[in-house]
């Protein structure tokens, strides 16, 4: 008897090895994702902007690495004795104003490097809830603390998401005729919107997911059905209900793995993950024979991946 109802994964035409290149936007579920990728060294660029919630922000910094349009002194505001950016995560925060422009602007540039070689392009979308500044027609990123009574709170409906949506394929697109491209809906429960109003905000997202993707050869991959369908207990969050915890994570980037990496790269993958268990591993006395002998094997090892991979660093 069956306790649980598996997701049926839809096979796609199509798999990641170690010489494809990975980009990402989205909320803070990709970057779990994100930490899978690093630790296995495959080469990836996932949101080198921070975490992006909602479709029209995701779509407005990639509109920036596209046509190129640097971040300048109109885009930036100075709070709580900082120097800020609506548009941006607060890891680009600076005392400096400055620095934050450059830090932003290089980030610019290496993402747009990047993605005319990227093979696979992921963004996933965490709300259709979206903050607009007061008497602007400007949606903000991240509020940055400043004071509720500043923005709008405004939820997107299905057609709008679907605009941003295409968007979003066509700037990629014009500057990478090939790369494929995955839509995700975040499983992470944006409970401070209500929980009629979280359920509103996803059913949204997934309405226009879904007509995108039958539209503009583009696919989608159900990290949502995963965690609502399949997991679907509370023994598979954090602490506070909302976010899915590191089994949980696992268990989903297991399926990634099954269904979008090729067979050949696990055998890659599991060699990198030896060699970073055995550096992690603390010896009784480092100073032994035995021990520089285990460090001269890492070493080793490491040299015979980096041939293949010369980019891999340890």
């Amino acid at each position: 008897m069956d306790f649980r109802t598996e997701i049926n994964i839809k096979e796609f035409p199509f798999q990641i090895d170690y010489q494809s290149k990975i980009f990402g936007l989205g909320s803070c579920f990709i970057d779990n994702i994100k930490t899978r990728f690093e630790y296995y060294q495959f080469q990836e660029l996932i949101n080198p902007f921070g975490t992006i919630f909602n479709p029209v922000s995701i779509k407005k910094i990639l509109d920036r690495i596209v046509n190129q349009e640097y971040f300048t002194e109109n885009d930036v505001f100075f709070h709580n004795n900082t120097w800020k950016s609506y548009d941006l995560h607060s890891k680009f925060n600076r005392e400096d104003k400055e620095k934050l422009l450059t830090h932003a602007n290089q980030y610019l540039d290496k993402s747009l490097a990047f993605l005319q070689q990227t093979d696979f392009a992921f963004f996933t979308f965490g709300t259709a809830w979206i903050y607009k500044l007061k008497n602007q027609d400007t949606v903000v990123n991240n509020c940055h603390k400043v004071s509720p009574q500043a923005f709008d709170k405004i939820c997107l409906s299905p057609t709008e998401i679907i605009e941003e949506l295409t968007i979003i394929t066509k700037l990629i697109k014009r500057i990478n005729p090939t790369i494929k491209i995955f839509f995700t809906v975040s499983p992470v429960r944006h409970l401070r919107d209500g929980f009629v109003e979280n359920q509103q905000s996803k059913a949204h997202l997934l309405t226009a997911v879904h007509q995108v993707i039958n539209n503009q050869n583009s696919y989608y991959f159900p990290s949502y059905e995963i965690m609502m369908d399949d997991l679907r207990d509370y023994r598979f969050y954090k602490d506070d209900f909302i976010h899915p915890n590191d089994l949980a994570i696992d268990y989903i980037w297991q399926l990634v793995c099954k269904n979008l990496i090729k067979p050949e790269a696990h055998n890659t993958m599991q060699a990198v993950s030896k060699i970073r268990k055995s550096i992690a591993h603390k010896a009784f006395n480092e100073q032994s024979e035995a021990y520089r002998k285990h460090l001269q094997q890492i070493e080793l090892q490491i040299q015979n991946l980096q041939k293949y991979f010369p980019w891999m660093q340890f």
